[in-house]
């Protein structure tokens, strides 16, 4: 089983896309495993999908919205990158873990993210 952490982040407040992200892992056949709250401006999703099903997985969080990180883009064309190279049903149907974090920036005040810079050094 493949894990991968994608960071990201929305200047939309979080009403607006949750749902979209949500209706994403569904339509995609990915099961949310947990969706926790980190921050007052963080949350996390941790996923489980099928490693055909990624191409589809990574066009709806961008569809959504969700804006990510050079290295989440990174990763997800990785992912794409097995895929296309995998060929027999077994191989495509493996499953990958998604960790999703994202940081809404809309809610965001200056002093919270200096904070937050300062708890990660």
């Amino acid at each position: 089983m493949q894990s991968l952490d994608i960071q990201g982040f929305s200047y939309e407040e979080r009403q607006g896309i949750l749902p979209s992200l949500t209706s994403a892992f569904a339509d995609c056949g990915g099961w949310i495993l947990n969706r926790k709250t980190l921050s007052p401006t963080t949350m996390e999703f941790r996923v489980e999908i099928q490693l055909r099903a990624v191409i589809d997985l990574y066009a709806s969080i961008i569809a959504s919205g969700l804006e990510l990180t050079r290295a989440g883009h990174l990763g997800f064309t990785h992912l794409c990158t097995c895929r296309k190279n995998l060929t027999t049903p077994a191989d495509l149907g493996q499953i990958v873990t998604i960790r999703l974090e994202i940081s809404f920036l809309e809610d965001a005040t200056l002093q919270s993210l200096f904070l937050s810079a300062g708890d990660r050094a």
